[in-house]
């Protein structure tokens, strides 16, 4: 493989619903291209970006997958991202470092939840855009109708390009609209010829409307059409740049990835449409001065490029995929990294085609490329050149929606699984793990079944590690709702040392504070010293509730009187009795169940909206309020328990048929229902016994 300036990279990723052909696609144009010699399969397990034992089980891509293309005098970088949305937190990381995008959709399914969902990421980003209408070989699809479809659905600035030529079984290529050409595939090769008499006329009414496309991008050419003459093909493809290149065009072409049709003519606008990486603006990011700095895709700037994807190789350790944003990298060059605050050495520099690797000399900016076994970088790490240090910054992703609460199933496999949980958060940063001391679960949280599903079986297929499940359990607090008086008298006397503890206590409600403990006390009942031995004795007592042990809060515990021994007093004597005293005042504070209440953010389409606001009803949920989010879609803010939404994710899904989306985040505890109280102190009393 040559090296590329960035006057000649272009960085395109692929995106579309599940299923829709994103990776058959990125193999026909590894194909067509010479990228690879021989083409394979999703069903056969052969794609160059499929490779993980995860992926070729579910036949679908469940990581972005790099194939870097040479064609003509151009380098394409193809980003082969995953199909769900639940794996947002890698599509995120990939669509920010890509110049284009190709919309790629299922003709036969037409437009999906999926489609329109990486239609929005696409829009929030402003990116080119291409629409590939894949699988125009299946019977009963109405070019027409996806048309129609596709512009109602993502908007009208999706333009047809092309006109298909056959029908199912002997669909062979289409009409170029804007070569007024026959693109023919015979099944080695692409061959133009005449468009046929019968599709004359349509072609030409599409064109009409891809010429007024063009004439609305350049104030010439506008003049120059209303006038009524035409227009030169150059003008034409420069006005179609123009129009790609500012979102007001949106290309449409047709094609079969399996049969390699349409392959060619993507990558030649491709090459024609989307912009070089010189072309983009200039990356900013900040000095160790904390100043703002801005780099140029230019091999003239110093060194810098964001890390915006890692991979664990059983072999070769961690893989860091990178785009370089200024100046140039090679083989043995010192470069410094801003998350460890040292300088390391790229000992290894390469691009990788799936999971090959690809060694070169050097790599030049806007190119994206790879370094092995540089210690502790991670997605999102900046590498800079040591004597100009800039940082980037790092790309905000979603917070974990859904845990499951995990535990290999062979208990020797222990320690074998913490340390591979840490090398998963630097594949995937959107991965939490978190070990809940009160219920002792170890958690993983992510965005779904999907993607949960994806770093449980990448835990047995790469680290050898099986697991099992189980629901996350709640995290309950106690508290109590009344002022009661107890004492606490912990008195042991039988000759020699002995213990004298005598308190006497009130507790108040205190919603304004976790834990405050005071004192009331005249004429020295209970010495000074002896205070911190009541605190801490309280303390430790709040850690285990009196009604299912889980811990209290907002709790006042003020010593009022109390009674020592010049003998037999003691810090352990006056811990017990604080101890015994507040579960005496239980009987009368009315101690109660608290429960966490989470902040919820969703997404939803306006035609959901009703069943969305009646199901968080029914979750005891209160809704704070409503504001339009994008065209079509309403954001909701409520307010939920969060015993009803551990599995909000998938509920949600089978609400909207897939499209809504949430986050969520941490309010306060409230008082859970009467009602609700004695199932949840019998549950837990059943897990403490299950567990013991």
């Amino acid at each position: 493989m040559n090296e590329y300036k960035a006057n000649a990279i272009k960085n395109v990723i692929l995106l579309g619903h599940l299923g829709s052909g994103k990776t058959s696609l990125a193999e026909s144009l590894a194909y067509i291209s010479g990228t690879i010699d021989k083409k394979g399969t999703v069903e056969k397990k052969s794609t160059v970006s499929d490779y993980t034992p995860e992926e070729q089980t579910k036949l679908s891509s469940l990581t972005t997958g790099l194939l870097p293309l040479e064609f003509k005098d151009i380098k394409i970088n193809v980003l082969d991202a995953p199909g769900a949305d639940e794996l947002i937190g890698d599509i995120s990381h990939a669509l920010s470092v890509a110049n284009g995008v190709v919309l790629v959709i299922d003709a036969l399914s037409g437009v999906e939840v999926g489609t329109e969902k990486m239609w929005l990421e696409i829009k929030k980003r402003n990116l080119p855009a291409i629409i590939f209408l894949n699988k125009m070989d299946k019977e009963n699809i109405k070019f027409d109708e996806v048309l129609e479809e596709v512009r109602t659905k993502l908007g009208k600035e999706a333009v047809p390009f092309c006109l298909p030529l056959g029908k199912s079984d002997e669909f062979n290529g289409f009409a170029d609209i804007v070569d007024l050409k026959a693109r023919i595939y015979d099944g080695t090769k692409c061959v133009d010829g005449d468009i046929y008499e019968d599709k004359m006329d349509k072609v030409e009414s599409l064109r009409q409307d891809l010429i007024e496309t063009v004439a609305g991008s350049d104030e010439k050419l506008l003049e120059k059409y209303f006038e009524g003459e035409e227009l030169t093909i150059e003008e034409i493809k420069c006005g179609l740049q123009k129009s790609v290149l500012s979102g007001e065009a949106v290309p449409v072409m047709v094609g079969s990835s399996l049969k390699d049709i349409g392959a060619l003519t993507l990558l030649h606008m491709i090459k024609q449409y989307f912009p070089t990486t010189a072309d983009l603006p200039e990356s900013v990011g900040r000095n160790e001065k904390d100043a703002e700095v801005k780099r140029k895709f230019s091999d003239d700037q110093p060194f810098s490029a964001f890390v915006f994807k890692t991979l664990i190789d059983p072999f070769v350790g961690t893989i860091n995929i990178m785009q370089i944003k200024s100046g140039t990298l090679r083989k043995e060059q010192e470069v410094y990294v801003s998350n460890k605050e040292s300088t390391e050495k790229a000992t290894q520099v390469f691009t990788l085609l799936g999971k090959s690797q690809i060694p070169l000399d050097a790599f030049h900016a806007g190119d994206i490329c790879a370094m092995a076994k540089v210690p502790d970088v991670k997605t999102g790490t900046t590498l800079s050149d040591k004597k100009n240090i800039i940082v980037y910054p790092e790309i905000v992703s979603p917070t974990p929606t859904m845990y499951v609460a995990i535990r290999p199933e062979n208990k020797k496999d222990e320690d074998k699984l913490s340390s591979a949980l840490a090398k998963l958060q630097l594949e995937d940063n959107t991965l939490e793990v978190l070990r809940n001391k009160e219920t002792s679960q170890l958690l993983i949280g992510g965005q779904g079944i999907i993607h949960l599903g994806y770093i449980i079986d990448k835990m047995k297929n790469m680290f050898k590690v099986a697991l099992q499940t189980e629901e996350q359990r709640i995290v309950y607090r106690e508290t109590i709702k009344q002022t009661a008086t107890a004492d606490g008298r912990y008195i042991k006397q039988s000759g020699g040392s002995g213990y004298y503890g005598v308190v006497v206590m009130r507790f108040e409600p205190n919603p304004n504070s976790d834990y405050e403990f005071a004192e009331e006390i005249f004429g020295g009942a209970v010495p000074r010293g002896y205070f911190p031995a009541v605190d801490k004795g309280l303390q430790e007592t709040l850690e285990h509730g009196v009604l299912a042990g889980f811990p209290v809060i907002g709790v006042k515990g003020i010593l009022t009187d109390g009674k020592y021994h010049a003998v037999d007093s003691n810090e352990l004597a006056f811990k017990m009795a604080a101890s015994i005293a507040f579960k005496e005042a239980c009987k009368t504070a009315k101690p109660t169940i608290l429960e966490p209440i989470y902040k919820v953010e969703i997404t939803v389409k306006d035609e959901y909206l009703g069943d969305v606001l009646g199901d968080i009803n029914k979750r005891r949920g209160r809704v704070l309020g409503m504001e339009p989010a994008v065209q079509g879609y309403q954001m909701v803010v409520a307010e939920v328990p969060e015993a009803e939404i551990t599995k909000y994710t998938i509920d949600l899904k089978a609400m909207t048929q897939g499209s809504g989306t949430f986050s969520r985040a941490f309010v306060r505890y409230e008082e859970v229902p009467s009602n609700l109280i004695d199932k949840i102190v019998e549950e837990q009393k059943r897990y403490n016994e299950e567990h013991k």
